[in-house]
């Protein structure tokens, strides 16, 4: 028999899947010795030595040899990916894999993207683990929730509510699902042959508040608290508030400035002269962490829900809603629970002291961010509110000295009607307010990780990188199609970004290059090792300020509650003792940043998401008309653009810029007729036609128009009628589905 040391030597060095028949075969097993290895195999998954089952086992804390992937994040362009099966509650870190793609062989997979799943072929190589593609596989949840059609024949087809899909799937199952209703699916065998049943329907797809709906079940954004969660934030909402243990800061008009339709307030804030040209500061933050206390039933499902996730119609709350829109919320004339930071600001804006105390606060206004400028522009603002403004302006100087990355980015912004329809969609003004609100949230962000590393505590960082080499080069070699030099040997600073953008004066030059600069940034992300703040130009950052929807910020809370010994009275009702950071955490913090960070990535593309589907549905009744466009991205197929002003992307193919053949510049982002040389390149306006608007999948369809004002007559693009009273692409074979072309009918 062998020992287990010579079995986990065994799985690390042995090829392909190892089961209890591979290590039976190994060691010349047989007979009563294999039902001797078999209560050893079990022996050693007791201990915690191997992991897996009897036909597939492997080293604990390692991973299987063949098994399915998750794509974590793109690191200049390699993939990194987790065991699929990995949860954010798993007592270990997920092994982090790289990614090797078979480049060589006749299959080529299309290029992988975050939260791509894959089956592959694992290795521990001396430097960590590496993972072989075997093969792509179908996501999990996209493309299980589409649209019912009916063709001719009788038979039922989902077509899919994500763009990126483009074929649709024969339905095997109705499930009693009708025409034109939206539904959910799942496969019926491993065969995309055997096509998929329905197991849910949602209704009308174009109904007030689905597209909402659309994001949260194809992203598996959590939406409903577990019961156990629910009680126990019941009990937390009647915690009193030891005064005693809170320094009282009621008598102070700390106001809270925030959208108009904000559903819940983390922050407010309080400044006063000190008489030198500087200013003593006060931003109070909602004190979660009193109410939600690690190892908790609402801890887990915060942990799990990563952030709160923001659609025009509603909000899925980290937190249920006594403690997200009520206890937890700082509103006006009631007491509320805070972390306080005490900032002492001088004339330069620089802070000369900070601390951090657990308080009690009284908010004396709730202010919409109009209503606070309308006051300080109508000069009736009260003094609190001017205080403000005076203070802010000793920070915006210090934010001007430092220096960091401005890139113009509008935010879209979508109003409802009381039905839930569509009343506007415009992009959302930028105030001095906003900035007043952002520098003081800056300032104390920046504060707690000071804080943090002074005393020694772990910190969950807000990480942005510098951009890569990789990244600068393509830039360098963009800007060398516009006459422009990038020195590749200078620092890179987001100071010299801005100085770019400066010295162009050209409004359609300056997108392009805004657009480059755009491209060259790394993607933010939470960890517990500093690399700094690049877009901000600081060297150590940390959330803080919005502990109610992003758990990264109650992480923060918790260790300066151990930094700074807040811990409050133990509660007498049914709850985990403390508001500190747990010993899980305080051990090995990248194992929840990581997860924090994927929640936060999934949360953004759905908000994106739905946002496009927003505008598709707004423009979908002005399919035909003609808007003024700005080309964002150039690729060999086409070309995308997006509607000035509003937003909105859709694509150009090559193939409808006419019978001219382009040809794809990749270094000038440009496509170029061979014959007319007419050039395509990002940050190009140019008018274009609204050929198709398609509110399921956000999806805009664009026509260009030639020399002489007339659209251009795609090539080779001829509707051919397949299915009853539908059209097929003929390229694809797919339906065009019963979604609304805006007034035209096919």
């Amino acid at each position: 028999m062998p020992r287990k040391e010579q079995v986990l030597e065994f799985l690390q060095s042995a090829e392909g899947i190892v089961g209890k028949r591979e290590i039976a075969k190994a060691f010349g097993l047989k007979g009563q010795e294999k039902i001797a290895l078999k209560k050893l195999l079990k022996d050693m998954a007791e201990e915690g030595l191997i992991d897996g089952k009897k036909t597939a086992y492997h080293r604990m804390g390692g991973v299987p040899k063949v098994t399915v992937l998750r794509v974590l994040e793109i690191d200049d362009g390699e993939p990194y990916a987790i065991p699929d099966s990995w949860q954010p509650d798993d007592a270990a870190p997920p092994p982090r894999l790289r990614v090797i793609e078979n480049t060589r062989g006749k299959v080529r997979h299309a290029a992988l993207k975050v939260g791509d799943r894959i089956l592959a072929r694992t290795e521990e190589a001396g430097c960590g683990w590496k993972a072989h593609v075997m093969k792509k596989l179908p996501a999990r949840t996209e493309g299980l929730m589409g649209v019912v059609e009916i063709d001719g024949s009788g038979k039922g087809w989902l077509a899919p509510v994500d763009k990126r899909i483009r074929q649709s799937t024969l339905i095997s199952d109705l499930g009693g699902a009708e025409e034109g209703q939206l539904v959910l699916a799942e496969p019926v065998g491993k065969s995309p042959r055997s096509g998929v049943k329905v197991v849910e329907v949602l209704g009308d797809p174009l109904a007030p508040r689905a597209f909402s709906l659309i994001a949260i079940s194809k992203h598996g954004i959590p939406n409903v608290f577990p019961e156990a969660t629910l009680e126990e934030a019941e009990l937390a909402a009647k915690l009193p508030l030891s005064e005693d243990k809170r320094e009282d800061l009621r008598h102070l008009p700390i106001v809270a400035i925030d959208p108009a339709d904000a559903r819940d307030h983390d922050d407010a804030i309080w400044a006063d002269p000190d008489g030198k040209g500087g200013f003593k500061a006060v931003i109070a933050i909602a004190d979660v962490a009193f109410y939600v206390r690690p190892g908790g039933a609402l801890d887990r499902e915060a942990r799990k829900r990563g952030n709160s996730v923001y659609f025009p119609d509603r909000v899925v709350p980290m937190l249920p809603e006594v403690l997200s829109a009520d206890v937890c919320s700082l509103k006006q004339g009631e007491d509320r629970a805070a972390i306080v930071c005490h900032l002492h600001i001088d004339a330069e804006g620089k802070v000369l002291e900070q601390q951090f105390r657990r308080a009690i606060v009284r908010i004396a206004e709730n202010i919409a961010y109009e209503d606070a400028q309308a006051r300080i522009d109508g000069g009736k603002a009260e003094p609190h509110l001017q205080n403000l403004w005076d203070c802010w302006k000793v920070l915006a100087a210090a934010r001007d000295k430092r220096d960091p990355l401005e890139l113009d980015l509008p935010e879209r912004r979508v109003m409802l009607d009381e039905q839930g329809k569509i009343a506007e969609i415009a992009i959302r003004e930028r105030l001095d307010a906003h900035r007043v609100v952002e520098d003081f949230m800056i300032a104390a962000n920046v504060a707690a990780a000071k804080a943090l590393e002074n005393k020694k505590s772990p910190v969950v960082y807000r990480v942005h990188e510098p951009p890569s080499r990789e990244k600068l080069v393509a830039l360098k070699e963009y800007l060398a199609t516009f006459g422009r030099n990038f020195a590749l040997g200078q620092v890179i600073t987001p100071g010299l970004f801005n100085r770019m953008l400066k010295d162009v004066t050209d409004e359609a030059e300056k997108a392009q290059v805004m657009e480059a600069v755009l491209r060259t940034q790394t993607q933010a992300y939470y960890g517990p090792k500093n690399a700094g703040h690049f877009g901000l130009s600081l060297g150590s950052y940390a959330h803080f300020t919005s502990p109610i929807r992003r758990y990264a910020d109650l992480l923060v809370h918790r260790a300066l509650v151990d930094a700074y010994g807040l811990e409050q009275p133990k509660p007498k009702a049914e709850l985990p003792p403390s508001t500190g950071l747990s010993d899980r955490d305080r051990e090995d913090l990248s194992r929840v940043s990581d997860a924090i960070s994927q929640a936060e990535r999934r949360a953004m593309e759905a908000e994106r998401e739905t946002i496009d589907r927003y505008v598709a549905a707004w423009l979908a009744g002005r399919v035909g008309e003609t808007f003024e466009t700005r080309i964002t991205g150039v690729q060999s197929f086409g070309f995308f653009a997006t509607i000035v002003g509003l937003g909105g992307d859709g694509l150009i193919p090559v193939s409808t810029l006419g019978a001219e053949r382009f040809r794809y510049e990749e270094t000038a982002q440009a496509l170029v007729g061979e014959h007319s040389g007419t050039r395509y390149k990002t940050g190009d306006k140019l008018k274009l036609k609204l050929g198709e608007a398609n509110p399921l999948t956000g999806a805009l369809k664009f026509v260009p128009f030639d020399s002489d004002g007339n659209p251009i007559e795609p090539r080779g693009e001829r509707p051919v009628p397949r299915r009853k009273g539908k059209f097929v692409d003929g390229k694809r074979g797919r339906p065009t589905n019963i979604r609304h072309q805006g007034k035209r009918k096919r």
